[in-house]
């Protein structure tokens, strides 16, 4: 295999520059045994696993960090694979309320993985809550793996879609779970209203 392109992640003062994951073995075994897990991409071998590390930086982030900003369009072309440290995902309270924590990500995690395939803004906001370590894959860095090895290209490609699917099925789990709440707490208000004489309607 020629050596990879180093990725080429955007970073703000807050972050240290990407290096490659392999410049510091011991992460990069870590990284390779973190993508096997279920938060990550368990269909990948642990030699596919340690290919892909190999076009992997380092990318680190102190406490309190922003890591993505959602809506952003401009730095998109890069996913993280959580290596230590916690990251809260955020989105904007549609009632104006500021932000709203989704979850607590950590170790094995992999976020952005949506940016980095369709180079869309990034759907949420992700704040390291501890000092974090991230391994980093670029756009440019994926496409220079997928010349290089486009088995391995391919499956992480696949992961990165099931991934993707899955996170599609749960959203629209928790839609149908909205709207039975919402259909039976009209039930309650028309029982309600009901009893106490009728009225007008909500």
């Amino acid at each position: 295999m020629t050596d990879p392109a180093r990725p080429t992640l955007a970073t703000t003062p807050t972050t240290r520059a990407a290096r490659s994951l392999t410049e510091t073995p011991a992460l990069a075994d870590l990284a390779a045994q973190l993508l096997q897990t279920e938060g990550a991409l368990s269909d990948l071998g642990l030699e596919d696993a340690a290919a892909v590390v190999g076009y992997m930086g380092l990318v680190t982030f102190p406490a309190g960090a922003t890591v993505f900003r959602e809506g952003d369009s401009s730095r998109t072309s890069y996913l993280l694979l959580v290596l230590s440290g916690e990251v809260s995902v955020e989105t904007a309270d549609p009632r104006g309320g500021g932000q709203v924590a989704i979850s607590i990500l950590g170790p094995g995690n992999i976020i952005g993985e949506m940016g980095l395939l369709d180079g869309s803004p990034r759907s949420a906001t992700c704040i390291a809550t501890t000092a974090l370590q991230a391994g980093g894959l670029s756009r440019k860095a994926l496409e220079k793996l997928i010349e290089d090895n486009p088995r391995v290209g391919a499956k992480l490609l696949v992961g990165l879609s099931k991934r993707l699917a899955a996170r599609l099925r749960g959203m629209s789990d928790q839609l149908l779970m909205y709207a039975q709440l919402t259909e039976s707490m009209q039930q309650e208000i028309q029982a309600l209203k009901a009893r106490a004489g009728g009225g007008t309607r909500f």
